[in-house]
């Protein structure tokens, strides 16, 4: 069953804590306690930062969650579906017109089953897109399903430092904020880019810290 809606908008408790505390987050026994048998929505957007939802996928699989990973089509081409596939052992949703679910085309049974939904990397188009309500991505259509009022959904925002400061992506991230999102991050330091500020992703254990304290 979804878990009981947390009155939290932002989730910023788990970025507070030292590193040597967040490390255990990537401990699937010390997780199994916390995420054992949740349903847990995994989204990856097209950013380098895709990589690193790998670890997360793998660690909550190992913990005992059943992790659905659902991809925009431009973060296939940093990271394949069929190593997401091999990591959660649960086939990958690409498409919206794949029905992994051959009768809940609308995958709305997807939807209402889950415990928790992140998306890890969430780029600046894919928060453009939530905040417009647009559901034109498998992604935008599962999470566009979801009652955050009974199941968090959490971004984990990743960019360029000058992506993150423009004027509307700090809109949206207020609108998302104000429409029941869950926030962590981004944090400053190096990207990809070989830019040096704020739009860096969290690291995966502050990211599955800040689930486990969501869902309780």
């Amino acid at each position: 069953m979804p878990a009981k809606r947390r009155s939290t908008r932002s989730a910023t408790k788990a970025s507070q804590k030292a590193p040597a505390d967040l490390l255990r987050f990537l401990d699937p026994d010390f997780l199994a306690e916390r995420v054992g048998g949740k349903s847990v929505l995994l989204g990856v957007t097209g950013g380098i930062a895709a990589y690193k939802a790998c670890t997360i996928a793998s660690r909550l699989a190992q913990a005992g969650a059943k992790v659905t990973v659902a991809m925009t089509e431009s973060s296939t081409h940093f990271v394949t579906p069929l190593t997401f596939q091999a990591l959660s052992g649960r086939p990958v949703y690409t498409s919206s017109w794949d029905h992994i679910e051959s009768s809940d085309p609308q995958h709305i049974s997807l939807a209402s089953s889950l415990d928790i939904a992140v998306v890890a990397p969430c780029t600046m188009d894919t928060m453009a897109r939530l905040a417009n309500g647009q559901t034109s991505d498998v992604l935008s259509l599962i999470l566009s399903a979801i009652d955050r009022k009974k199941t968090p959904v959490l971004l984990a925002p990743s960019m360029n430092d000058v992506m993150w400061a423009q004027e509307s992506t700090q809109r949206n991230l207020k609108t998302l904020q104000d429409d029941g999102y869950e926030t962590i991050g981004p944090g400053d330091g190096w990207m990809a880019c070989r830019s040096v500020g704020p739009g860096r992703m969290s690291e995966p254990e502050a990211i599955v810290a800040a689930m486990c304290e969501l869902v309780g």
